[in-house]
């Protein structure tokens, strides 16, 4: 009977640990929710820093807009991302990104092109501070 339940108890610990381990999996694998705003910096045949605010759906489409220091302006921007990668276009420049977003969709960067011109990029996700009230 001792025999039994060290293998039950074993049996219990290997279906935990499989399953766990496909949790993990699972989690990995998943498109980062990368809605939101995020800050950046571009370099390369033109220098400069953006803003960029977008809302993403369920099938990792990205729609929202881009504010470019040079050249200065808003302009709207439209892209897709899947898992680690992503692609997104500002529609008034003509410039193409694509890169990678970290595991947790925190970061992302990569190269541009634009006509004749390329550089790389690179940008962090600006978090909302929320305030809990005490009483």
């Amino acid at each position: 009977m001792h025999r039994r339940r060290i293998s039950i108890a074993a049996a219990l610990a290997t279906v935990a640990l499989l399953a766990f381990a496909g949790g993990v999996t699972a989690a990995t694998s998943t498109t980062p929710k990368l809605g939101g705003t995020w800050s950046g910096s571009y370099s390369g045949a033109v220098s400069g820093t953006f803003t960029l605010t977008w809302k993403q759906n369920a099938r990792g489409k990205l729609t929202g807009a881009i504010k470019l220091s040079r050249p200065a302006g808003n302009y709207p921007i439209t892209g897709h991302v899947t898992r680690s990668g992503i692609k997104f276009g500002a529609v008034g420049v003509g410039a193409v990104y694509t890169g990678t977003v970290s595991a947790l969709g925190l970061k992302m960067s990569g190269t541009w092109a634009s006509g004749p011109g390329t550089g790389t990029w690179s940008a962090h996700k600006l978090l909302k501070i929320i305030k809990i009230k005490l009483p």
